[in-house]
């Protein structure tokens, strides 16, 4: 959805940009990061799975938060120097306090230790009052909050996802940062109902399908629900700052993302 959002917001803007779709080998990474974006006529690019980790060694610079978490997603071209960002947890931190309000006193459940629930997790580690990262394999939880503690001001925890209910049942609010839920598989999800209540929000990263089962659980067991799509649009956004000096139009991005969904289903 990303070229449908970006050049909506290039044509409103009035400028002369294209953002294009570039599928890249693991092989063929050094190249086109030298090639294409060092020496070629980029302003930047955003970096997907499976390379956010591996692009960092073919970058001159990278962000304090884009260090921290161990992913880059967003690479800005300056003279021939490229820095990169992470824009994941500033996305997906905003959508949750324009939902939740101040995060200050929050306690937050983590569902997940990937690239999404690492970002998810240093923007509520500068956020919120405590953060817990539960994970089938605790030792990649252990990780993931071993790694984000230093820099956090919130207290972050790990567990094994079998004691989801020792925490779920006390948080604020929970993010389900796996892919559990997602488009083919919307049938699937990784909280049972009787652990869903009035007084939660349900954050779901997953945004194909915009309702995941999770989100349509929580709404009838009486929880506040989030889906993914505006993080999508949020992170873009930021990306697009990065690159041009600019902020876009994030309504209209809003109504790419949503009207590029549409065209898929």
């Amino acid at each position: 959805m990303s070229p449908a959002i970006h050049n909506a917001c290039f044509r409103a803007l009035h400028l002369d940009c294209e953002y294009r779709l570039a599928p890249v080998d693991a092989g063929d990474l050094d190249a086109f990061m030298g090639d294409r974006v060092r020496r070629g006529d980029v302003g930047g690019c955003n970096v997907t799975i499976p390379h956010k980790v591996a692009v960092m060694e073919h970058l001159d610079e990278l962000d304090d938060a884009a260090r921290v978490i161990g992913a880059v997603n967003t690479v800005v071209s300056e003279g021939g120097a490229l820095k990169g960002y992470n824009t994941d947890y500033l996305g997906g931190v905003r959508a949750l306090e324009e939902e939740y309000g101040d995060l200050g006193d929050a306690e937050a459940v983590i569902l997940g230790a990937g690239g999404a629930a690492r970002a998810i997790a240093y923007g509520l580690g500068c956020k919120a009052r405590k953060v817990t990262v539960l994970n089938r394999d605790p030792d990649k939880a252990e990780a993931l909050a071993s790694g984000i503690n230093g820099e956090s001001s919130a207290s972050i925890g790990f567990a094994s996802l079998s004691e989801l209910r020792d925490y779920v049942d006390t948080a604020d609010i929970v993010v389900n940062a796996t892919p559990v839920g997602m488009n083919p598989r919307t049938g699937e999800t990784i909280i049972p109902v009787k652990h869903l209540r009035k007084g939660l929000l349900i954050y779901d990263l997953v945004y194909n399908p915009v309702k995941t089962r999770l989100l349509a659980d929580a709404e009838r067991a009486g929880a506040r629900t989030l889906g993914g799509l505006m993080m999508l649009v949020y992170q873009g956004a930021e990306s697009f700052r990065l690159w041009t000096g600019l902020h876009p139009p994030t309504g209209l991005m809003m109504r790419e993302a949503e009207a590029s969904l549409e065209a898929q289903i």
